[in-house]
């Protein structure tokens, strides 16, 4: 008895005096290299047991009031730079974004690019993936009249199946899944596909999960130890096994175009990369491969299908919440497009408070309230900071939405902080929904026309009412991590005009 008694103070007082020895050397090391303040991190675990899980963002503005807007918290065993409020994000981002152009640590992401692609990638395959990506989505229309037409198509597709509701109560979660995701797929894939093909609903509902799995505390636990939760049991399991069954669905479809590709009649950006792969098959330089080509197809399949999708849900469930904010959408819609033609991306700049209230539903929602990570593409100095090279960056973009100085009461909804006093859209550079400087979501002009087409089809056909009392609706989210996903909620639509 004395034996192990005496063992197991030994090893308590091994692992005190290893705590210390942590924490001065982790002092030392802060204050010789000048990094910004923040909570003392704990041996393995960092600052995780300071930081709520289910709230990552609002626990990290927390500490913002203690430690100012730039300042440092370890995840983990990773110290990670955290800015916030729109200057701060603005300074790094914008007015020194070489800097800040990398892209950091993100596992759970990695499990569908594996390390390829345009969305986690840094250095030259990001550039050439990027470069790549943007030049292609605008060839197929991305800010012009074709793609507008595919959204448009869609859109009364998607009004014709929401009929089918007979004006009974129903979750709109996969209609605007199916409907946006088809518009990506159109691009990407070539064709739209069937609400009920079998193939195309499995790949959303794994698509869907996965986007949800993101925002859980399981997965912000994947994301800090990957190594260590790829050995253990628990629900990231099937967040792994759905990222190989989405890669493997996007192989099939790859293959497929091998199978039928013509380069003299190039259908879509699937056809536009490998044509790219053989052209450059002889550059040792090139970063088109086949790995490149099944991430990236992922990278703009989920970008363009999960965030516009769940906005747009968001937004139907603000709608309910705000009955005399939709009547005056409807009015504008009435008065501008009337009901004998669809909208089109004309309306838009007639359309002033539907375009407010477009605005404030991003602003309000915050649907990526931390953003992707970022990291220091080389040693520099941010407000006064000596910041080294590698250095994980998180950006809290609910602090630029829901900045007090540029958003006055920002727990608020109110689209008439985006009118000025004559009834026009009033810019404000703190909307950055999409992130901003050289990151900035490559998608973002083809989500701002799927939104108001999407918006403005549905309430230009229907009516929205509550399945119970407005007054019980939550808008706080179901998940608040990397992601922020809307509690789930039903609602009918009465046809306008019968």
């Amino acid at each position: 008895m004395d034996v192990w008694e005496g063992s197991g103070f030994s090893l308590s007082l091994i692992l005190t005096l290893a705590c210390l020895i942590f924490i001065m050397v982790s002092k030392s090391m802060r204050q010789r290299s000048k990094l910004p303040p923040g909570p003392f991190p704990l041996p393995f675990l960092g600052n995780i047991l300071q930081l709520d899980s289910k709230n990552m963002a609002q626990s990290l503005l927390k500490l913002s009031e203690k430690y100012g807007p730039v300042f440092m918290v370890s995840l983990g065993l990773r110290p990670i730079l955290v800015l916030c409020g729109y200057e701060t994000v603005k300074g790094a981002l914008v007015d020194q974004g070489e800097d800040f152009s990398g892209r950091g640590k993100f596992a759970i992401l990695d499990l569908l690019s594996k390390g390829y692609g345009v969305v986690i990638t840094n250095g030259e395959r990001w550039k050439q993936m990027r470069r790549f990506s943007l030049m292609t989505l605008r060839n197929f229309g991305m800010g012009k009249r074709s793609i507008e037409e595919r959204i448009q198509e869609e859109a009364q597709i998607l009004v014709e199946e929401l009929r089918k509701t007979k004006e009974q109560a129903f979750d709109p979660t996969f209609f605007f899944s199916k409907a946006v995701s088809n518009v990506i797929c159109s691009v990407v894939f070539g064709n739209r596909f069937d609400y009920e093909d079998k193939k195309f609903l499995n790949l959303l509902q794994r698509f869907n999960e996965h986007f949800r799995f993101v925002g859980s505390t399981w997965g912000q636990l994947f994301t800090r130890f990957p190594q260590i939760m790829r050995l253990l049991p628990g629900p990231h399991k099937k967040a792994m096994h759905n990222a190989k069954t989405v890669r493997r669905l996007v192989k099939e479809y790859i293959k497929e175009h091998q199978a039928t590709l013509d380069p003299c009649n190039i259908r879509d950006f699937i056809d536009c990369f490998l044509i790219k792969i053989q052209q450059d098959k002889q550059n040792p330089d090139s970063e088109f491969s086949k790995k490149n080509l099944v991430a990236t197809t992922l990278n703009l399949f989920i970008a363009g299908t999960e965030t516009v999708s769940t906005t747009l849900r968001y937004g139907l469930m603000i709608f309910l919440k705000n009955p005399e904010i939709e009547e005056k959408v409807h009015q504008e819609i009435d008065r501008v497009i009337g009901q004998s033609r669809p909208p089109c991306m004309e309306d838009r700049s007639k359309m002033p408070y539907t375009e407010a209230v477009i605005h404030e539903i991003q602003r309000f929602i915050d649907i990526i309230p931390l953003n992707i990570p970022y990291s220091v593409t080389r040693d520099t100095t941010f407000r006064e900071y000596s910041i080294p090279k590698g250095m994980d960056v998180i950006t809290v973009l609910s602090s630029v939405l829901h900045d007090q100085k540029k958003f006055g009461n920002p727990e608020c909804f109110d689209p008439r902080r985006f009118l000025d006093d004559h009834g026009h859209v009033k810019k404000n550079d703190a909307l950055m929904p999409f992130s901003t400087g050289k990151r900035m979501c490559l998608g973002e002009g083809l989500a701002r026309m799927e939104l108001f087409l999407f918006f403005t089809t549905i309430l230009q056909n229907f009516t929205l009412k509550v399945a119970g009392n407005a007054d019980d609706i939550d808008l706080s989210p179901e998940t608040s991590g990397f992601s922020k996903c809307p509690q789930c909620y039903t609602l009918h639509l009465i046809q306008r005009f019968k």
